[in-house]
């Protein structure tokens, strides 16, 4: 039987659900795999693995089992047990096959499909993850206009508010976790070819030197936009797994758009601060970024 891609509900925040057990797999190291029809779970991308998996409990019949990890499954036309990482060898989202969260069990939990599972999020670990992913892309919106000036030419590429998109031109990795997210940004001859200069000019010092400066620019763009207590939202054009979704903000400079397949805040008034710390490599290849949310 070739299982249907799993509907998810944490886009719009949701940590509990009710769902029919489809499918019980054993995984290759030795846990099983729970697939549900729908899930308030986020598992985590295979593709792009920034936001770590939520963790909490599945429920049938009274008995509790502990959510140790959840992963994104991918099954063939031709059925048979789900794929995960990098053994998926198909694009994410591919139409002909079926795309699960799988809720991982640490041992076989038995004969659990046809009925139904409570399945319930860790609510906070799943605010502290969303606190980061937010505080991730609001990061990204005010570093791409403190260094709006460092671009020579128009790389072709601009965010929400029209600057040179500095955070997808660059970006290497992007890692969050419960207390923050850490960018990691590549300065290379890719970016330099696209027009961006790390290097001093007639108008501007060298981005070694101008870190500080830079760093004091974008936490005072992050803090009033806290002040701003702006709303929140995930776009979702369905209730599918593989569904496109977007992160919308409306700050004070109009509305903020970013694609992402994340959970977030409602509101950023649920932040009392939003902090981020730039640091360059020694060799000034890299650029990192941690960036720490304050919830309220």
């Amino acid at each position: 039987m070739t299982l249907p891609t799993t509907h998810v509900s944490f886009p719009a925040g949701a940590v509990t659900g009710e769902s029919t057990v489809l499918a019980v797999h054993p995984l290759d190291d030795g846990r099983h795999a729970v697939v549900t029809g729908a899930t308030p779970f986020h598992p985590l991308d295979h593709t792009w693995p920034d936001q770590p998996a939520d963790l909490g409990t599945l429920t049938v019949d009274g008995v509790e089992l502990a959510v140790v990890d959840c992963l994104t499954g991918a099954v063939g036309p031709d059925g048979g047990a789900p794929l995960v990482g990098a053994d998926i060898p198909v694009r994410r989202g591919d139409e002909e096959w079926s795309w699960l969260v799988l809720h991982v069990l640490a041992a076989d939990p038995g004969d659990l499909v046809g009925r139904t599972a409570l399945l319930t999020v860790d609510a906070g670990r799943r605010a502290a993850l969303s606190a980061s992913h937010s505080g991730c892309h609001l990061l990204a919106l005010a570093l791409n206009e403190a260094l709006a000036p460092r671009w020579r030419k128009d790389p072709g590429r601009a965010d929400a508010f029209g600057h040179p998109d500095f955070d997808s031109l660059a970006m290497a990795a992007s890692v969050m976790d419960t207390e923050a997210s850490t960018d990691t940004y590549r300065l290379g001859k890719s970016l330099r070819k696209k027009g961006f200069t790390a290097d001093a000019t007639e108008d501007l010092p060298a981005l070694a030197d101008a870190l500080p400066e830079l760093t004091e620019a974008v936490n005072r763009r992050l803090a009033a936009w806290v002040a701003a207590d702006a709303p929140v939202r995930v776009d979702v054009p369905g209730p599918e797994l593989t569904a496109r979704r977007q992160w919308h903000c409306e700050l004070p400079e109009g509305a903020a758009r970013i694609f992402c397949g994340g959970t977030h805040l409602h509101h950023l008034g649920e932040l009392a601060e939003l902090r981020t710390e730039l640091r360059l490599s020694e060799d000034g290849g890299e650029l990192v970024a941690v960036t720490r949310p304050k919830r309220a």
